[in-house]
């Protein structure tokens, strides 16, 4: 393994002054509730709003400023991601079955959460993307009751009119005009217009973030999500612009974007390097996309395929690139990532909008242990257990010498009494 580029900064960290910051912002908002809001609309977003809640007006009217292919893209994408969501759904079911032990009953149900926040990031870029990741999926899932929230836009005075377009195709039950670490401190403990909810979901810059890690316990949340993540691995074969400009479509979201060229070719590595210099000569977003590539743009020489794979596996990206001649054969030996791209044909950007995965994904290495959102996010496997006397009767002498062991007489007795 040869580094040919190394970051230079780290992509993410917590410090004292923002973990004191976004307390205070949560304490505020949930002592003050919408006056708190309201106030930090005005702060942040640059927005003077009079009330936090998007009425379905303010709704039908974002639609006007939205053109026909956008709302017909829109649809496109909520179908996809809708059957990748309900197949998902179909491979999860409750759970019946009689224990080996006569007159025991065991199982599971599948108990949807009741109320669920989808953060909506509302920074750079509008992301109605985003809506329809989270909101829909939330819905398949059986919540009942699925709050979205958005900061404002200054230029339109409330939600971006695209995104509220999404948030309504998605089907969200109640639109909030609200951001930043408020909108998780008022989705985690309510104020006199948003009601608390159970879990929260959804990616949002370093203050989103930090605030999640705060209310969590209050509150169920999806993950701690860092800046975004892409690795391609790639070889000779591959197709230098393809990669260039795969690591650029993830380099331009934000200026802390993890983008790692992993590849078995010395000379396609200096063909991508030229390709990223020509398409960052032309790309309207190069700014940020340059920054970030310096910054935290990484190649790596990898000595071969076994080598490459093994470096993907130890990193954990959450976007995960194959172009190589054996795209499949190798995607079969990967198995830490949050979304996997086999192909030279299968960009993030399909990913990212229509083919129907998820893209609310793991990033920091959480990939090793955990997954993106998806339905079994919003859903909680509750367990349960029907023992008939006879039962009772079968599982008692082991109960009952357990609790001994461990000095817990009550738990003894409860079954005791029973089986006497």
């Amino acid at each position: 393994m040869e580094f040919k580029k190394k970051a230079v900064k780290k992509t993410y960290r917590r410090d004292e002054e923002l973990t004191k910051l976004v307390s205070g912002i949560i304490e505020r908002v949930k002592e003050d509730g919408d006056k708190e809001l309201l106030k930090l609309a005005s702060q942040f977003d640059r927005v003077d709003l009079k009330n936090v809640k998007v009425s379905a007006d303010d709704i039908q009217k974002a639609y006007d400023f939205v053109d026909e292919m956008t709302v017909n893209s829109l649809k496109f994408a909520a179908k996809n991601i809708a059957f990748y969501a309900e197949n998902q759904f179909k491979c999860l079911q409750n759970m019946n079955v009689q224990s080996p032990v006569k007159g025991v009953t065991l199982g599971h149900r599948l108990i949807p959460v009741e109320r669920c926040g989808a953060y909506i990031p509302g920074g750079r870029y509008p992301l109605p993307s985003s809506a329809l990741m989270s909101v829909i999926t939330a819905k398949i899932a059986g919540v009942k009751t699925v709050c979205a929230c958005c900061p404002p836009s200054q230029k339109y005075g409330n939600i971006h009119p695209a995104v509220l377009v999404a948030m309504d195709i998605a089907g969200a039950d109640e639109i909030y005009s609200v951001g930043g670490a408020q909108a998780v401190a008022a989705m985690a403990y309510g104020t006199e217009t948003v009601k608390k909810v159970d879990l929260i979901v959804g990616p949002g810059n370093r203050f989103v973030t930090e605030a999640k890690r705060q209310v969590l316990g209050d509150v169920g949340i999806d993950s701690l999500a860092g800046p975004s993540e892409v690795l391609i691995i790639a070889d000779e074969s591959s197709n230098p612009a393809y990669v260039a400009i795969d690591l650029l479509a993830q380099a331009e979201h934000d200026p802390h974007t993890k983008t790692i060229l992993v590849c078995t070719d010395r000379e396609t590595i200096h063909q991508v390097e030229e390709a990223l210099e020509l398409f960052l000569s032309e790309l309207k977003t190069n700014k940020i996309a340059r920054q970030s590539w310096n910054d935290n743009g990484q190649i790596i020489l990898a000595k071969d395929d076994e080598e490459a794979v093994k470096i993907a596996n130890e990193i954990a990206p959450e976007h995960l690139e194959v172009q190589t001649k054996h795209a499949d054969e190798m995607s079969e030996q990967l198995h830490n990532y949050g979304s996997l791209f086999i192909g030279s044909y299968s960009p993030v950007a399909f990913g990212d909008y229509v083919s129907g995965t998820n893209h609310i994904l793991p990033t920091m290495g959480t990939a090793k242990y955990s997954n993106g959102v998806w339905v079994g996010t919003f859903i909680k496997t509750s367990f349960y257990q029907k023992i008939t006397e006879e039962g009772c009767r079968n599982l008692s002498e082991a109960c009952m010498h357990l609790a001994s062991v461990e000095g817990l007489l009550a738990h003894k007795k409860s079954v005791e009494m029973r089986v006497k």
